[in-house]
């Protein structure tokens, strides 16, 4: 479904961030990259849904490589994905159910639309009961919700999630990779970014891990006990 060959990403200043990736993410799969701060798992998913381009090698998106993406089509192409950050990136001015209808807005969505999809993405994440409350009046994890279900909303194939609970204590951060679990459960590909060993050890699905901007381990760990 996704795929690099020799994709390599150089800042300027002849900052290497990734060197020789090599890599390939199947339709399904939910993979945790995993790495020390500075490893370069963050730039790995922005190369994904096309935020930075590689400076040498191809990403594939099924068939299409990245490279031939036009400008003007990026916006669809990233319609494909739903990001989940570790600050939430919520409107601190709009309610729950407002974050998650802007999300409809954007890609012209009716109003009759929104107020059939918005309660049905909330109920998912266990919100549909909040939906008229302001992220301040939400606990982090219940924000950290609210923002899966503005990624969710237009059903993507890929959830990219970069350290989604490195604000929440270990009760909440656990809730959050549980409903990740059930969103990859309907053949949604989850790829988590994380440096939280006790998530990856307990989740017990395939681990990439980088050192320095390379791939230094590719494999399925632990057992599965979420």
């Amino acid at each position: 479904m996704i795929r690099f060959e020799n994709v390599n990403k150089i800042f300027p200043g002849d900052n290497i961030v990734l060197q020789d990736i090599d890599l390939a993410f199947q339709q399904g799969e939910f993979v945790s990259i995993v790495g020390a701060s500075g490893a370069g798992k963050s730039t790995l998913l922005k190369l994904i849904y096309a935020e930075e381009e590689p400076t040498t090698g191809k990403i594939y998106f099924g068939d299409k490589s990245l490279d031939s993406i036009k400008r003007k089509q990026l916006p669809y192409y990233r319609r494909n994905f739903g990001t989940v950050f570790q600050d939430f990136k919520l409107f601190s001015q709009k309610t729950a159910f407002e974050n998650v209808a802007y999300a409809l807005e954007v890609i012209g969505k009716t109003n009759a639309e929104i107020n059939e999809e918005v309660p049905q993405i909330l109920d998912l994440v266990g919100l549909v009961n909040h939906a008229n409350q302001y992220p301040r009046e939400l606990s982090g994890g219940e924000q950290q919700r609210v923002s899966i279900a503005r990624a969710l909303v237009h059903r993507p194939s890929v959830i990219i999630a970069d350290e989604p609970t490195g604000n929440l204590d270990p009760v909440s951060s656990r809730e959050i990779i549980k409903l990740l679990l059930e969103i990859n459960n309907y053949d949604t590909t989850v790829l988590l970014a994380t440096h939280n060993k006790d998530v990856v050890d307990a989740l017990g699905r395939r681990v990439v891990t980088l050192d320095k901007g390379k791939v230094v381990r590719d494999e399925a760990v632990g057992k599965y006990v979420i």
